[in-house]
C-alpha cells in the first residue's frame, strides 16, 4: 500500500484533471444506475394498463439517462488518460534524473537492459494502473453502494440474497491479488533480464559473428523468453481460473434471484417490474465486480513495477553533495592526495591504500602499474566518481567534498581508456557538454588532438555521423576525438586514463607534442603503459596492489633499478640485445616484482 500511495502521489500532481475525471465518472455511474430502475417501473406501468404517454415518458427518460452516461463517459476517459500519461511522464523523468545523480558504484552492480526495462515496461504498468484502476475503484464503490441501497429498500430478503455473493467475489479477487503479486514481480524482473540479454547481444554483435556464437546467443535468449512466457502463462492461467469462478457465481446468482424473486412476486411482496430491476442490477453489479479482478491485476502489476522503480529512486549514492556545498571557481590546479584509501564495498579489500602525492599547477603526474593495481581507481576519485573511504583530496586547498559536483567536474576533464561516443555528428561529439561553441573552437580542439586532417577528408567533414558508439571510426580516431572533446571544455586539471593506448607510436608522438603546449598551464594526471608518455612527468607513481611502491622522477626511478627500471629496459633497450627468451624472462621478472 505504501508503494501504491507513492504512485498515486504522481497522479495527484494533476489534481484538477483527477478531480474532473472522478466527477465525470460519478455522473456516468449514477446515470447508469438509474436505467434498470426506470426499466422496472416501465414494465410495472405496462402491466397496469399504463397510457402510451406514460410509457413514452419512461422511454424518453431512459434514453436521456443513457445520453447523460455517454456524455460523462468521454471526459472521464479523456481526463483519466491525461492523468495517467502525465503521471508516467513525471515518473519517467524522475527516474532518468535520478540515474544522472548516481555514482559509478551503482552502475558497477547494474545491468543496462534491466535499467532500461524499468524505464519502459515498469512505467507503462504504472500508467495503465493510473488510467484504469485508480479511477475504477471509486466507480465500483459508487456503483455497489447505490445498487445495494436500491435493492435493500425495494425488498430486503431478495436484496440480501442477491448481495450475499459480493463479499465472496471480492475475497476471490483479493486472494488472486496475493498470488499474482509474486508472479508479476517475477515477470517484471525476468523482463529486465531478457532486455539485458538483448541489449548485450546487440552491443556485442561483432563479437558474436566473429566467434560464430549465434546459436549460443539464440539459446541464451530463448531460455529467457521461455522463462518469461512460463511466468506469464501461470499468471494468465490463474487469472482465467478465478474469472471462470466468478462467472459461475454470477450465473448461479441469476437463477437463485429468479427463484426467490418469483416466490416474492407470487406472495405479493414484489412486483414483476421490481424483479426485472433486480435481474438487471445483477448485470450492472457484475461489470464493476469483474473489473475488480482487472483492477487487482493492474494494482498488482503497478505494485511490482513501483517496487522496482523505487529501488532506483530511493537508491542512496555514496557520492553525495553536501548541503550548502559551494561552487568551485576555475581552479589554479593544485591537487593533493592525503592518505587516500578506497573500498568499493564495506567488506571488500581496499582497491587503493594510503595514496599520498601533490601536483602543483602546470605539473604532470604519471601513474603506472600492472592490471588491477588501482591506477584508474586513484584518478576516478578526483572528480568524485567514487567516494574516498579514508583521507581526503583537495584542489587549491579546498576539500573536493565541500564543493558542488557540477563545479568540480567542470574543473576536472578526463579522457577515459574506454571511449564512448554518442550517435550523431563528429561536431556534436566534440562539442558535447558545451552550450555554445563556435566552429573555430571545435576545429582547434580537433587539430590539437591530431584528428582534424582525417575529418577534413570525410565527405561531410565535421557533419559526418559517427554511428552508434562511434563504430564508423577506428579505435585511435575515437580516442583522439575524445581528447578533442575534453580539451574543448578547457579544464584546469586534465586526466588522461591510458588515452593513447589505441593509437600507433607515430600518432602518439604527434598527440604528445600537441598536448605539451596545451598541458603546460594545466595540472595533468596521466595513466599510461608506454613510458614514452610519462618520461617528462614531474612525478611518477608506481602502483602495486593499490599501494605506491615507487615514486620519483624518471631519472630517479631509473637510478633505483626497481620495477620502473625493468619496464624501461623492456621498452627501450635495443631489440638486438635481447633474445626472445631474454625478453620473456625480463617480463616474468618484472611481473613478479
Amino acid at each position: 500500500m505504501r508503494i501504491i500511495l507513492r504512485l498515486i502521489g504522481y497522479g495527484w500532481r494533476q489534481k484538477w484533471h483527477l478531480a474532473g475525471a472522478y466527477a465525470a465518472m460519478a455522473g456516468a455511474t449514477l446515470a447508469g444506475v438509474v436505467v434498470p430502475r426506470l426499466t422496472g417501473g416501465a414494465i410495472d406501468a405496462a402491466l397496469q394498463d399504463a397510457t402510451r404517454t406514460s410509457l413514452l415518458t419512461y422511454a424518453a427518460v431512459i434514453i436521456l439517462a443513457s445520453a447523460v452516461r455517454g456524455a460523462f463517459g468521454y471526459p472521464q476517459s479523456f481526463l483519466a488518460q491525461s492523468v495517467s500519461l502525465r503521471a508516467a511522464f513525471d515518473l519517467r523523468n524522475d527516474y532518468f534524473r535520478k540515474l544522472q545523480t548516481l555514482s559509478f558504484g551503482f552502475y558497477d552492480k547494474q545491468q543496462t537492459g534491466n535499467l532500461m526495462s524499468r524505464a519502459t515496461a515498469d512505467v507503462d504498468a504504472v500508467r495503465n494502473f493510473m488510467g484504469e484502476s485508480l479511477i475504477s475503484i471509486v466507480s465500483i464503490i459508487i456503483m455497489i453502494s447505490s445498487v445495494s441501497g436500491i435493492m435493500l429498500t425495494t425488498n430486503v430478503r431478495l436484496g440480501l440474497v442477491t448481495l450475499a455473493t459480493v463479499p465472496i467475489v471480492i475475497w476471490l479477487a483479493l486472494n488472486m491479488r496475493t498470488k499474482l503479486h509474486t508472479l508479476y514481480r517475477q515477470v517484471q524482473a525476468e523482463t529486465g533480464q531478457m532486455t539485458a540479454v538483448l541489449q548485450e547481444n546487440l552491443s556485442g554483435m561483432k563479437v558474436v559473428k566473429t566467434f560464430g556464437a549465434a546459436d549460443y546467443e539464440e539459446a541464451k535468449f530463448a531460455k529467457k523468453v521461455e522463462k518469461l512466457a512460463e511466468l506469464r502463462y501461470r499468471a494468465g492461467a490463474f487469472g482465467a481460473f478465478r474469472m471462470s469462478q466468478m462467472a459461475f457465481i454470477f450465473t448461479a446468482l441469476t437463477g437463485i434471484t429468479l427463484w426467490v424473486g418469483g416466490n416474492e412476486v407470487v406472495a405479493g411482496r414484489l412486483t414483476p417490474g421490481e424483479l426485472t430491476t433486480f435481474i438487471l442490477y445483477i448485470g450492472v453489479v457484475i461489470a464493476p465486480i469483474r473489473r475488480i479482478a482487472r483492477m487487482i491485476d493492474g494494482f498488482t502489476r503497478a505494485t511490482a513495477a513501483g517496487q522496482r522503480l523505487f529501488e532506483v529512486l530511493d537508491a542512496e549514492s555514496p557520492v553525495k553533495e553536501k548541503h550548502g556545498a559551494k561552487v568551485l571557481p576555475r581552479a589554479r590546479g593544485h591537487v593533493r592526495y592525503e592518505g587516500v584509501s578506497l573500498s568499493y564495498t564495506d567488506d571488500s579489500v581496499p582497491a587503493v591504500r594510503n595514496i599520498e602525492f601533490e601536483a602543483q599547477p602546470g605539473q604532470m603526474v604519471a601513474i603506472l602499474g600492472g592490471p588491477g593495481s588501482g591506477k584508474s581507481s586513484v584518478v576516478h576519485l578526483l572528480p568524485r566518481f567514487y567516494e574516498v573511504t579514508a583521507g581526503r583530496i583537495t584542489i587549491d586547498d579546498t576539500d573536493i567534498r565541500d564543493v558542488t559536483l557540477k563545479s568540480l567536474r567542470q574543473n576536472v576533464g578526463i579522457v577515459m581508456q574506454d571511449v564512448f561516443l554518442f550517435a550523431g555528428s563528429i561536431r556534436h561529439n566534440i562539442a558535447y557538454g558545451r552550450d555554445e561553441v563556435t566552429a573555430e573552437e571545435v576545429e582547434w580542439a580537433a587539430r590539437v588532438a591530431q584528428i582534424h586532417d582525417h575529418i577534413e577528408k570525410l565527405p561531410r567533414g565535421y557533419d559526418t555521423s559517427v554511428g552508434e558508439r562511434g563504430l564508423t571510426l577506428s579505435g585511435g580516431q575515437r580516442q583522439r576525438l575524445a581528447i578533442a572533446r575534453t580539451l574543448l571544455l578547457d579544464p584546469p586539471i586534465l586526466i588522461l586514463d591510458d588515452s593513447t593506448s589505441s593509437v600507433d607510436m607515430g600518432t602518439e608522438f604527434q598527440i604528445q607534442q600537441a598536448l605539451a603546449e596545451v598541458t603546460k598551464d594545466r595540472t595533468t594526471i596521466v595513466i599510461a603503459h608506454r613510458l614514452s608518455t610519462v618520461r617528462r612527468a614531474s612525478l611518477i607513481l608506481v602502483l602495486e596492489r593499490g599501494e605506491v611502491v615507487e615514486r620519483g622522477s624518471h631519472e630517479e626511478l631509473i637510478a633505483k633499478d626497481g620495477f620502473y627500471k625493468k619496464i624501461y629496459d623492456l621498452q627501450f633497450r635495443p631489440q638486438e640485445d635481447l633474445t626472445s627468451d631474454a625478453i620473456m624472462a625480463k617480463a616474468a621478472q618484472a611481473e613478479n616484482s
